[in-house]
């Protein structure tokens, strides 16, 4: 059962990032210097940007070292990609990272397994129960802030963020150089299965303060999840 809903998600994502994908290209064209991939998981967004877009540099970021291996071989042959394991936030320090056996939904934040949205997830991920569904365990996390200037990296044509629930972390970790990111493309969860300390509106807040626009919203099939894209009114 879980193994046929991945699939069907898998079909569905793959037409919202085409959507997300041309909206893109209309704001910056086919041709751009940095990607940064926070949440990069197996590297799916990376490798099908890759395939629309020339791209100089691509920096991956993935936290959970099972998935950070899959990650790695994938990209492996590909000098312009680089990929890190480890997460980010808006403190360099050792965090908890719950590893979910939903890979794509691990996090740092903690699930709330009260949720009406968690009950119903994880009877399909475990219907029988017989599998842990969180096992927490230690990362380290940089700012993307200290980052982009240990690598002297003067523009971000992109950045996308799919943190789960870990979004606005992120972006505050930029500091000073928000001011280099042409555009964000984050997702956001609404509902209440992720325990987290921030609303959209939080982020829309600190973006619009910043001088980012909101230019593009797409709702993802089956989940209380959007897609986002922000522009930077600088560029």
């Amino acid at each position: 059962m879980s193994y046929i809903l991945k699939i069907l998600l898998s079909i569905f994502d793959y037409f919202t990032l085409k959507k997300v994908m041309k909206n893109i290209e209309l704001s910056i064209g086919k041709n751009f210097s940095t990607l940064i991939d926070v949440g990069s998981h197996h590297g799916e967004y990376i490798l099908s940007i890759k395939k629309k877009f020339n791209i100089k540099e691509i920096y991956g970021f993935e936290p959970n070292p099972i998935t950070f291996k899959i990650l790695e071989k994938k990209v492996t042959k590909f000098n312009e990609i680089n990929v890190f394991n480890c997460g980010i936030a808006n403190v360099e320090e050792d965090k908890i990272l719950n590893q979910n056996i939903e890979s794509s939904s691990s996090s740092i934040n903690n699930l709330n397994k009260n949720s009406k949205y968690y009950k119903k997830k994880y009877l399909l991920f475990n219907f029988l129960g017989f599998r842990k569904t969180t096992n927490p365990i230690n990362i380290k996390t940089i700012k993307l802030a200290n980052f982009i200037d240990k690598n002297k990296i003067d523009k971000i044509d992109l950045l996308k963020i799919d943190t789960e629930g870990y979004e606005f972390n992120v972006i505050r970790g930029l500091e000073e150089n928000i001011s280099k990111i042409k555009l964000i493309h984050l997702e956001h969860h609404f509902d209440d299965m992720i325990i987290k300390n921030y609303k959209l509106s939080d982020i829309h807040n600190y973006l619009k303060i910043n001088n980012f626009t909101k230019i593009f919203k797409i709702k993802m099939k089956f989940r209380k999840s959007f897609e986002y894209i922000y522009k930077n009114n600088n560029f």
